[in-house]
């Protein structure tokens, strides 16, 4: 499927039909999956994309009976003037239509019916077959897997409750009152777990070129600004929308941005903020063992990874997406080269970052839509260079920030005097992080691993004399192989 792979291990890809249709036939979980696939446009042919580009709200609807028996179930008594059967948008998880109430227009999404079950059988399904080849994985890669399937766990099925999304919904536009970005009202007196009623908001989808390039709307601006709400997001305020592809942005002909489907929201911990900032601003520097540091702090990179050596592949990498001269699948190809002496490196997947690289991802798939060569090190990394000393609290200028610092340097005092106390006390403790410790974990089992096994050998050599004394050769080989395991 990938641009430069005609074909991976002598299987050739399903064509763009059939993977469109084995992908609806999977289901919502898995929809879920390939809508993060299907804005990479250095990854997929245009062929590809186009097909895949319904994933995000062009699915086949609910069937007229099973819409009927949703309506009843969320509307007692129906409180629309009109409604339109035949749905704007049909996702994963509801549809979208058209209805009025009061001479108003508005958008009424449906959960879909029995989507909670599905989506139910789905972690199970999910989870047996992690089960099942849990074994063959490394320690690391057992880890991340199963933070992948926790977190896209619990976030599914709070998605299925549109209940959830109005709370979201609701908060959201509290906190994000004035960024100058516009989001659906929701009429909360007609909402349940099975509708979200809200205003009805105009616009084409973000992915839209012809209609983009027809009102004269510069990319560059829109994507700038889309950038900058989600800087503020992570790493202002720490609550973020998780699932912006194109069916979830709107463009309004005057430019504005409109973001829609509030059922994929996260809270973002000051810890990881705080290591994300220190990623970028080890990115804009260029110093790149700070970056392989703050990805340790992040803990999408183990505790004991050799620092020196990431950070020469790291220093890589950036040089392949920082060159403007390399076409996207030089890039792709000169990238996957690098990555492949990776494989035995211990890279980790956090449930922390699971969403902070859907969203960057997903970001970055939407600007490869509109330019060649867009990625995160040429194009968005700049952007978010402008940022940076916001998110460090010092965009109110050096000035400001001197004061602040003064101000805050009696509790620094204070802070150092009470640590130099409980050293001279015997009173100071260290805090180990969570990766010192999984770490820690994972080296004592590895140490301890033989031992228990010798240790096992030995009481089964004990066990069959008592059990036959005649099985005398047994138990000594038994014996013998456990202290020989003990030993060496």
């Amino acid at each position: 499927m990938l641009k430069k792979k005609e074909r991976f291990l002598f299987l050739k890809p399903l064509s763009p039909v059939n993977l469109h249709r084995t992908i609806v036939n999977l289901g919502a979980s898995f929809i879920k999956l390939a809508q993060v696939l299907a804005t990479r446009a250095d990854f997929f042919s245009t062929e590809y994309l186009d097909e895949l580009k319904s994933l995000h709200d062009q699915l086949p609807p609910m069937s007229e009976a099973q819409l009927n028996v949703v309506l009843s179930r969320a509307f007692t008594p129906m409180p629309f003037e009109h409604f339109d059967s035949i749905p704007l948008a049909s996702a994963s998880i509801g549809q979208v239509h058209e209805a009025w109430i009061d001479g108003v227009k508005v958008a009424v999404k449906i959960r879909r019916l029995d989507i909670e079950k599905r989506v139910r059988a789905d972690i199970v399904i999910i989870s047996f077959f992690n089960r099942l080849f849990r074994p063959l994985f490394s320690h690391y890669t057992k880890n991340s897997i199963e933070a992948v399937i926790g977190e896209f766990s619990k976030m599914i099925l709070q998605e299925v409750n549109m209940t959830t999304e109005l709370h979201n919904l609701q908060k959201f536009s509290s906190v994000y009152a004035s960024s100058g970005i516009l989001f659906p009202t929701p009429f909360v007196e007609y909402c349940s777990e099975d509708a979200l009623v809200m205003s009805y908001e105009e616009g084409f989808r973000f992915d839209d070129k012809e209609r983009l390039k027809k009102e004269n709307i510069d990319f560059r601006a829109i994507i700038g600004k889309l950038i900058s709400f989600y800087t503020e997001q992570m790493l202002l305020r720490g609550y973020f929308h998780a699932d912006p592809h194109p069916g979830n942005l709107l463009i309004t002909p005057k430019g504005e941005l409109v973001l829609l489907d509030f059922g994929m929201v996260k809270s973002i911990p000051n810890q990881t903020r705080i290591a994300i900032i220190e990623l970028l601003k080890a990115a804009n520097e260029k110093d790149y063992e700070l970056y392989i540091s703050a990805s340790k702090r992040l803990g999408t990179v183990a505790y004991e990874a050799p620092v020196s050596e990431l950070a020469l592949l790291s220093e890589r990498m950036f040089e392949i997406f920082g060159n403007e001269n390399l076409s996207s699948e030089s890039m792709q190809k000169l990238a996957l080269d690098v990555l492949g002496s990776t494989r035995d490196l211990p890279f980790k997947l956090p449930q922390e970052a699971i969403y902070i690289l859907r969203v960057s991802a997903i970001i970055e798939g939407l600007g490869t839509t509109y330019i060649e060569n867009f990625n995160g090190i040429k194009d968005i990394l700049p952007i978010l260079q402008e940022n940076i000393p916001k998110a460090l609290g010092m965009d109110g200028g050096i000035l400001e920030s001197l004061i602040k610092e003064f101000k805050s340097l009696p509790l620094t005092l204070h802070h150092l005097k009470s640590s130099i106390k409980q050293i001279s006390d015997g009173e100071f403790k260290v805090e180990l992080s969570l990766s010192q410790l999984e770490w820690l974990k994972k080296e004592l089992k590895q140490y301890l691993k033989p031992f228990m096994l010798g240790i096992i050998l030995l009481l089964s050599a004990l066990f069959t004399l008592m059990y036959d004394p005649a099985l005398k050769e047994v138990a000594l080989v038994l014996f013998t192989l456990g202290l020989a395991r003990i030993i060496f």
